[in-house]
Order: C-alpha cells, then sequence, then structure tokens
C-alpha cells in the first residue's frame, strides 16, 4: 500500500488493479503475527497508507474507531467503493510529515503500515519514525512490515533492512518487541516479508519527566513557572485549534493566547489576596499586574468574558489590550526565559511583539492574539499537555497551593483553604447557554420549527433544553457549536452527561449542521457568523487554516473531538 508522494502517481494509475488484488487477501490471516498484541476494543486505530481501505475495515468491524491515512486520491475512492459504510475516518497525507494527522491531535493505541516501509525514502525514515512514535499512546504498538525482494522502480521503492529500523527505534526510545518472518499473501516467491512491532515505554519523549521536575522539582521564586506550564494545559486541552505545527515537530502558540489564559488564571488569586512571591499579597509587585490588570481586576471586564471570539469596545478594549501586553512581556522575560532543559536552553522559548496599538474595538481571535508574539513548545511537550492535561493540572494546582501556603506562612499568614480552592478553580462562561438558547425560542417563535436533534422531536419553548454535545463534565466547552437543541426526556433523562457513541453522531450529522446554520449564519449579522467560526476554529482539531470552515468541516472536527475525549479520557458513551 501507498504511503510518500513520489508512489502515489503509480498508485493513482494502478488503483483499480491494486484495490483488487489487495480485496483479495484476508486481513486476518495477512496480521495473524500480530495475535496478543492487538489492543483490545475499543481502541484507537491508524492505518497508515491505507490502500483500498481492507485493513481499516477490518479493524472497525473488530469494534475500533480507525483514522486511515492515503495519499493516492484514486485508492481513496477505491475505499469509499469497497468500504464507504465502515466508519473509518479518510485523511488526505503521507509520510514522512503526517502534517494533517498530527494536527488532530489524537493518540493512537495501533498504528499499521502495512506494506509502506519501502516506499520511505531512506534519508526521512529517521523523521518519519519520530513522527510516527509521536502519534503512539503510551504503552500502544506500532506493527510495520518490511518487504525483501527486488524493487520497482516505478513504485519508488527503496530497500528496507530490520537492523536499520532496530537502529532507529533505539535511537528515539521505542523497544522491538516482535518480529516474524512472514510469506507473501499475493503469492510471489521473490517477495518475503519481516514483521516489526514496537512499543514505547513511558512516553518515549521525556517530556513527563520534564514536566515532573518543572512542577516538583524546579527552584521557584514565585508561581510564574506553574502559571505558563497550567496556561499551557488550558491551550492544549481547549484552544489546541490555534496550534500550528512546526516543520521540525514543534508547535508554535500565539502569545496573547498563553497569556489571555494567564490573566484568568491570576485575576482570581490576586482578586482572594493569596500570595504569589514570597513578599507579595496583591498586585504590588507583581510583573504583570500593571494598570490594565488593575482595572480588569476592579470588575471593569468579568473574569469569564475573557475568551476566545469575545468583542470589546471603549475602555474595556484598552483595558484587555495593556493587560495581555503586560501578561505577555511578563511571561517572555521571566518563566519561558528560566525554565530551561538540564542541559541548558528554554523549553519554551518565545518571541515577543507589541500588539497593535490602534484604540477601538478588538475581538481576541487568532490574528490579535498572534499580534503579542509566539509560544514555540516541543511536540512530544505539546502531545503530553494535551493528552495528559486532565492528570498534570492536578500536579500543578497541588504544588500552585503548596507554595502559596509557604508563602503566606513567611508573611505570618494562614490561608483559608475554602478560599485557596475556590480561586484555583479554572471557571467557564456558563451563561455561553444564553445566546443559543435565544437563538432558538426566536425560531420557536417565527413559527419556523426547531426538532431535538438526538430524537427529531418538535420543541416548544417549554420544552427546549441546550444540550452540550461534548459534555461538560468531561470537557467544559461554551462554545457555540457545542451547544445544541435537544428535548429533556434525552437531555436530562437519556444522554445526561455521556458521549454521544460515533454512530449517535453520525445519525445527528444533519439536524446538527441544519441547527447551526439556522441559529448563527443565517440573519444573524456579522458577529454571530464569525464568533461561531472563531470559537469552532480555536477549541476544534483541524480548522486553523480555515478562513470560514464549511459546517461539513466542523462537523468533522466535532467528531475528531469526540475521539479524543473518548480515549483520552475513557468518558462514558451514550449509544442513543
Amino acid at each position: 500500500m501507498t504511503a510518500v508522494p513520489d508512489s502515489v502517481a503509480w498508485y493513482d494509475a494502478h488503483a483499480g488493479a491494486q484495490a483488487a488484488a489487495y480485496e483479495a487477501i484476508d486481513p486476518a490471516r495477512l496480521h495473524g503475527w500480530l495475535t496478543g498484541l492487538l489492543p483490545t476494543a475499543p481502541a484507537l486505530v491508524l492505518d497508515v497508507g491505507a490502500g483500498s481501505g481492507r485493513d481499516a475495515a477490518w479493524f472497525t468491524r473488530l469494534g475500533h474507531d480507525v483514522v486511515a491515512v492515503e495519499p493516492s486520491a484514486a485508492l481513496r475512492a477505491e475505499a469509499a467503493r469497497h468500504h464507504g459504510g465502515t466508519g473509518a475516518r479518510w485523511v488526505a497525507d503521507s509520510l514522512p510529515a503526517l502534517t494533517a494527522t498530527l494536527r488532530l491531535g489524537l493518540a493512537f493505541d495501533l498504528i499499521l503500515l502495512s506494506a509502506v516501509w519501502q516506499h520511505v525514502v531512506p534519508a526521512e525514515r529517521a523523521r518519519a519514525l519520530r513522527k510516527l512514535l509521536g502519534l503512539l499512546r503510551p504503552g500502544g504498538v506500532l506493527a510495520v512490515t518490511l518487504r525483501q525482494g527486488p524493487a520497482e522502480a516505478a513504485r519508488a521503492m527503496h530497500p528496507v533492512s530490520l537492523t536499520e529500523l532496530e537502529q532507529l527505534a533505539r535511537e528515539l526510545g521505542a523497544m522491538v518487541v516482535r518480529t516474524a518472518e512472514t510469506p507473501d499473501q499475493m503469492g510471489r516467491s521473490e517477495v518475503t516479508w519481516t514483521g516489526v512491532a514496537l512499543r514505547l515505554p513511558d512516553d518515549g519523549t521525556g517530556a513527563l519527566p520534564l514536566l515532573r521536575h518543572v512542577i516538583l522539582n524546579d527552584q521557584k521564586s514565585s508561581t510564574y513557572k506553574l502559571g505558563l506550564l497550567r496556561a499551557l494545559c488550558r491551550a492544549a486541552d481547549g484552544q489546541a485549534g490555534l496550534a500550528q505545527d512546526r516543520e521540525d515537530g514543534s508547535v508554535i502558540l500565539p502569545l496573547g493566547l498563553i497569556a489571555l489564559d494567564w490573566v484568568r488564571l491570576y485575576l482570581p488569586l490576586v482578586g482572594a489576596g493569596l500570595p504569589q512571591t514570597p513578599g507579595n499579597a496583591g498586585p504590588d509587585g507583581l510583573g504583570f499586574a500593571g494598570p490594565g490588570f488593575r482595572a480588569l481586576l476592579a470588575g471593569l471586564v468579568p473574569r469569564l468574558d475573557l475568551r476566545v471570539g469575545a468583542r470589546f469596545a471603549g475602555d474595556a478594549a484598552d483595558a484587555v489590550r495593556s493587560t495581555l501586553q503586560e501578561a505577555a512581556d511578563l511571561i517572555a522575560r521571566m518563566p519561558a526565559t528560566y525554565m530551561t532543559y538540564p542541559s541548558g536552553g528554554p523549553v519554551l522559548p518565545t518571541a515577543r511583539r507589541r500588539a497593535r496599538g490602534l484604540s477601538g474595538e478588538i475581538v481576541l481571535d487568532a490574528d490579535f492574539l498572534a499580534g503579542f508574539g509566539t509560544l514555540e513548545v516541543p511536540g512530544e511537550l505539546w502531545r503530553a499537555v494535551g493528552r495528559f492535561a486532565v492528570w498534570i493540572e492536578p500536579a500543578l494546582v497541588a504544588e500552585w497551593c503548596r507554595l502559596m501556603r509557604v508563602y503566606a506562612a513567611g508573611q505570618g499568614r494562614t490561608l483559608d483553604e475554602g478560599v485557596l480552592a475556590a480561586a484555583m478553580i479554572w471557571s467557564e462562561p456558563t451563561r455561553g447557554v444564553m445566546l443559543p438558547r435565544e437563538r432558538a425560542l426566536r425560531l420557536i417563535a417565527a413559527g419556523r420549527g426547531l426538532h431535538c436533534v438526538w430524537s427529531g422531536r418538535a420543541l416548544t419553548a417549554k420544552s427546549l433544553d441546550m444540550d452540550h454535545c461534548l459534555p461538560w463534565s468531561a470537557w467544559p466547552c461554551g462554545d457555540l457549536w457545542n451547544l445544541l437543541p435537544a428535548h429533556p426526556a434525552v437531555n436530562q433523562h437519556q444522554k445526561r452527561d455521556r458521549l454521544p457513541a460515533d454512530a449517535v453522531l453520525r445519525a445527528a450529522s444533519d439536524p446538527i449542521q441544519e441547527w447551526w446554520r439556522r441559529a448563527y449564519l443565517e440573519e444573524a449579522g456579522l458577529v454571530l457568523p464569525r464568533q461561531f467560526a472563531d470559537e469552532a476554529r480555536a477549541s476544534l482539531p483541524g480548522l486553523a487554516g480555515s478562513a470560514e470552515p464549511a459546517l461539513e468541516q466542523v462537523f468533522a472536527a466535532l467528531m475528531l473531538q469526540r475521539l479524543r475525549l473518548r480515549h483520552d479520557q475513557n468518558v462514558p458513551e451514550w449509544t442513543g
């Protein structure tokens, strides 16, 4: 099966014949060498070079969720013809970069490269394997088959060897857990195969040990390093759509986004008089608490209004702009500079800019937040905080509370534990339900009809609930796209705090997209369509490059975010 651009033209030209040959092979027999290593269903499987979809369909029949990567458009068309209803998610992407796949933000239990590795140029194999291991969940399996036999120049094949793959695996911290010699399933006597299974110990990157060091062992003269890491967790958990992947594997974030989350974190702490440095119990002495922060502290703008997509004008706009500039400057000058690797060099290098100094209305969108500069995050660290934020953040909170108690003791104070706990809670604006509800009531009042997206039951003003499609308890998100009209009997007594199962969400695709269109994109002026797009780009994977993502793109991104919650947090499912 094909994987890299050099071979795509050949596979496009021979897709029909190749698909017929692939489909004649029994995948259970072909992959029998993996017996005992395949994950228990339901697991998340990545099939790279998925060809005709034979293996992807097999894994879905076994109960797994499958992402199938295939660069050949003709083979993807063959896959749609042979296995169009199996439920695998198809991505047009290729090794060695896997750019689109990495943007999904998913961690896989099994990655399969069946008849692919020979297409990867030898000089690119280290990079390709690094990308693949970065997509693998700790403890997951990467299964690669190596082709021995005469190469076909027209198909851009290159020699492969077990020794080379084993050496690359060792250099990247992976273990070879199985090798197996297998015959060619197409009956070619001159071709044989070697199956190689790799596994990662821990996360294989050093990201988790680094985080543990900074959180628990690193010297801290303030809470700033913890604040930066927690802001990074917040961005990875709820605003990952604003991240931009770089060719070297790192991720670039708008510095203004980190500053925005920083301000959200520190406002309740400073407002409650909780010390953030040994000699400080208020805004005095904090390097980021300038005039803008003090204006917000005084209540000029409610803290929960500080979110991606929000709009401000007049004095509020000036205060928010200056507050973010103050925070961005402090982050770049202090924690980002002094959070270093053991060997030296910053873990999170920044590039500062002065935001546009124009007065007037501002919108907290990607362009505005990038105006303050950028923060570079190593790819392995970004993936770690994205996948494990639900476990990393409690450790950050515990250490932050410990530091504040130590600082307070040095000032002769004892902190109220209730105040401390309340100030450390990250809150999302539950008032976001009101706007979608108002749009729904208008549709009902206008006699245009409104139905529950899950059951199809007609809704009235008295029987209208607004459901968080991806449950608030698992992922607090009040974005417009996540709030859907539902009947109380479904929302309160059936779905509740569970994640819609894949089949349930697919079945609701048309009603959900119709709701989005009617509620936010029709007769809503210029504000709601932009807010809908800004929020979707910020919080959903794969939409960052779309100025105005189509509703089909937003729904596809919603499906991917469902996968992330299902497999990263094991959120219980509602099967309808």
